[in-house]
């Protein structure tokens, strides 16, 4: 977060309809899109991604409809999450194309202000059973094998040389399916791949994935983007374990022990000490919102007792 000192440039930025990541980027000479530079500028940007459906509401369904087909020949699942949820603008069309209901859906973002937008959005559709909590990529607040089927639709993109440890991670926490919904080095045309690169985007997805030894069982343009410049590919990862984990519950992203909610605006590890804010019902769990809480349970009076402490307050 070391950047959060430059916000109000970033804000001016914005107002001037720049590239909000370019300048962070640029302001200390990174080839690589850094996660504060992510997380700032998605951040800034919430909003727009509902503005861009109501603009056209037919791209999204299409888009969805045609990435439900596949989950649907996969399915049916219990769980499912999209990592890298923004607004719920994929989310919200995809379900309601789902030939199931899964019993858990949901989507984790970087951002706070995205999952606000998604929130509502969602609420608009009257959807108020998806579970959204803000985590970052590459620190999953989930346990290993938790969820059906893991999905992502463009979010991997802008970490461009950090392709193995979002697969990696990715990959933990998925039960049966990955879907990578993520643009395509490999297939792109030359314009294509030289805005990847200069926009810091991935450009080894497949190659790391096949490295990885995963199971890919499909790879292929999917059968609509908006950009051509910016082709959309599908890439479905299976797997295959014995580990029939059932818990979904969220957990701390730094020691992955148990979260209790303690009031309506905690969630509280005893086990690590740590305790994350709930922000307006968004549990926020990068690690970076932890707070050391070691005392967070202990009762005062009980604590005065068993340790032999008294004292007159009138007296003091």
């Amino acid at each position: 977060m070391k950047k959060f000192n430059q916000l109000k440039e970033v804000k001016e930025v914005y107002s001037r309809g720049e590239n909000m990541i370019k300048f962070l980027k640029d302001s200390d000479q990174n080839k690589s899109n850094s996660i504060d530079d992510i997380l700032i500028s998605y951040d800034f940007q919430s909003g727009s991604y509902i503005k861009g459906f109501s603009n056209n509401p037919e791209f999204a369904s299409i888009y969805c409809g045609a990435l439900a087909k596949v989950i649907n020949a996969l399915g049916p699942f219990d769980s499912v999450l999209e990592a890298g949820v923004g607004e719920a603008t994929t989310l919200c069309n995809l379900t309601k194309n789902l030939n199931f209901k899964p019993e858990t859906t949901m989507g984790l973002d970087i951002s706070w202000s995205r999952l606000k937008f998604a929130k509502e959005f969602l609420k608009d559709f009257g959807r108020n059973d998806v579970n959204l909590f803000t985590a970052n990529l590459f620190e999953i607040p989930l346990l290993d094998n938790s969820i059906d089927l893991v999905y992502t639709s463009h979010s991997i993109e802008p970490n461009g040389g950090k392709e193995k440890e979002a697969l990696e991670e990715l990959y933990r926490v998925t039960k049966k399916y990955l879907v990578l919904l993520e643009p395509s080095f490999e297939l792109a045309s030359p314009e294509a791949r030289k805005r990847m690169i200069e926009h810091g985007y991935i450009t080894k997805l497949y190659q790391t994935a096949k490295d990885l030894k995963y199971k890919i069982i499909e790879y292929r343009l999917f059968d609509c983007y908006s950009k051509p410049v910016n082709p959309t590919c599908i890439m479905i990862i299976e797997k295959q374990n014995d580990n029939d984990n059932a818990d979904k519950n969220l957990v701390c992203p730094i020691t992955f022990t148990n979260l209790e909610k303690i009031g309506d605006h905690f969630l509280y590890s005893k086990d690590s000490f740590l305790a994350y804010p709930i922000l307006e019902n968004i549990p926020c769990l990068l690690k970076e919102n932890s707070i050391l809480a070691a005392h967070l349970k202990t009762n005062y009076q009980e604590y005065k007792t068993t340790h032999n402490i008294v004292y007159e307050p009138s007296r003091c």
